[in-house]
């Protein structure tokens, strides 16, 4: 698959709420996965499929979702980029938060080898 067509995949399956299939099936097994700010004290790169299903779990299971949008794939080159929008609740402090994300996303043979995401804190 060429990079449009992992993005159209990665988007669909985005839309049908199955983002841990998106790392299981589309991610490269080295994927390098970098936020735009380190959380808790970590850092801001995560390495590995086995380490992003983790951190998205993490993400899900701290988060109550009320509404996902999905937008995209804007292709470019071996990259596309993806909009997030969402609309959730901090478990632990309760806060209900918007947050509007822009993932980009390198594919190689025919994987995502790496996504970077950018969002405003």
């Amino acid at each position: 698959m060429n990079a449009v067509d992992v993005g159209k995949k990665l988007v669909a399956l985005c839309r049908e709420g199955k983002s841990a299939e998106v790392m299981e099936t589309l991610y490269d097994t080295g994927i390098v996965s970098v936020e735009a700010v380190a959380f808790a004290g970590g850092s801001r790169e995560t390495t590995g499929v086995a380490a992003c299903i983790e951190k998205g779990k993490h993400w899900r299971e701290n988060h109550e979702i009320h509404s996902a949008k999905v937008e995209g794939p804007f292709p470019h080159d071996d990259r596309f980029a993806v909009f997030f929008s969402y609309d959730v609740t901090q478990k632990a402090s309760k806060q209900r938060i918007k947050m509007d994300e822009v993932a980009i996303y390198t594919v190689k043979n025919g994987k995502i080898v790496r996504e970077e995401f950018f969002y405003n804190m």
